[in-house]
């Protein structure tokens, strides 16, 4: 079951993928469940995660944990949106 506001937080990592990364509106919005991320987006490289998952916290106001960080999570635009909405306070 989805959390009420899985919509809003997919809307916000969208957000941060295009401010982070310097991605375009457009390209962002074409993203689906499936889109591959981390190894597919040159952008995304392992310097780029960092800020990105800064910025993710920031903006859902969560607390990712080193040990939580990796290539699965990272996998698709759908890993990543569910791992921010496991995370987000209820």
């Amino acid at each position: 079951m989805l959390p009420e506001d899985y919509h809003q937080i997919e809307s916000t990592i969208r957000a941060v993928l295009r401010d982070v990364l310097g991605l375009s509106e457009a390209r962002v919005a074409a993203f689906h469940t499936e889109t591959p991320l981390f190894g597919a987006l040159p952008e995304l490289d392992s310097m780029a995660v960092a800020g990105l998952l800064t910025e993710i916290e920031e903006r859902l106001g969560i607390l990712i944990e080193d040990d939580e960080v990796d290539g699965e999570m990272l996998e698709t635009f759908g890993s990543l949106v569910r791992f921010a909405a496991a995370k987000a306070p209820r």
